[in-house]
């Protein structure tokens, strides 16, 4: 049976040919907030955002389409929960057609702007691991299909190859310091989480959410804290 698709596989490849030529910013973030804004035109979404690992392992946001969509990335950093988050820890794509009904994320409502209804996520990739999300929402319920999660991976995608220029740039930008802090520690970071999900018999974002809170309770660094995990001295 014929499925109409969401998305125009050719509109998709124009646009991400016009990013690619399209000359590097040298500040990365100004880069990155052009490629939401393109995603919004394409798509027609009501909004989009990036969000980036901290040194905290919290998702903070450095590019976003509209107020409404930086809302959503502050609101999941508030309530420390969201399909973003599930996103960057699973490392695959996450949505929801109404994430307000969504009982994966009971105290996501309270914080969230009125205006967002169904979410989608999928992972940056930098070095094979995650090191950030590329997020979309909608004003309405809304069914994501799979042209939507091709065509926002590959946006990620291209999220991805600018942020390996920038790392590879003489310029030492906010956003590229966080980039390579996220590419050091990431890997530590997901062993501590599997040692975790593996002895306390939780899933990955219940393992993710401790280590970030035991962190946080000892005023310590989490891929300090990861590290020792790992050594056995916990």
């Amino acid at each position: 049976m014929w499925i109409m698709m969401h998305i125009d596989v050719e509109a998709l490849g124009a646009s991400l040919e016009r990013l690619r030529e399209t000359p590097h910013e040298t500040d990365v973030a100004r880069a990155l907030q052009h490629v939401v804004s393109s995603v919004n035109r394409l798509f027609g979404y009501d909004g989009a955002g990036i969000m980036l690992i901290d040194q905290k392992e919290q998702l903070l946001s450095i590019a976003a389409s509209d107020e409404a969509g930086r809302s959503l990335e502050e609101a999941q950093a508030q309530a420390e929960e969201g399909p973003c988050y599930d996103t960057y820890v699973l490392g695959h794509p996450v949505h929801t057609k109404d994430v307000r009904s969504d009982a994966r994320w009971p105290h996501l409502p309270e914080v969230l702007d009125a205006r967002v209804r169904a979410v989608a996520g999928v992972p940056i990739l930098l070095g094979g691991s995650p090191v950030g999300t590329l997020n979309v929402y909608r004003s309405q319920p809304y069914g994501w299909d799979d042209s939507d999660m091709s065509a926002l991976r590959a946006y990620a995608g291209l999220v991805g190859e600018l942020m390996a220029a920038a790392l590879s740039s003489e310029e030492h930008s906010v956003t590229a310091a966080q980039l390579q802090y996220a590419l050091d520690y990431r890997v530590v970071i997901e062993r501590a989480i599997g040692y975790l999900m593996a002895t306390h018999g939780v899933d990955a974002v219940a393992a993710f959410n401790r280590l970030r809170k035991q962190a946080r309770d000892s005023r310590r660094r989490v891929a300090e804290l990861a590290a020792e995990i790992l050594g056995g001295d916990t």
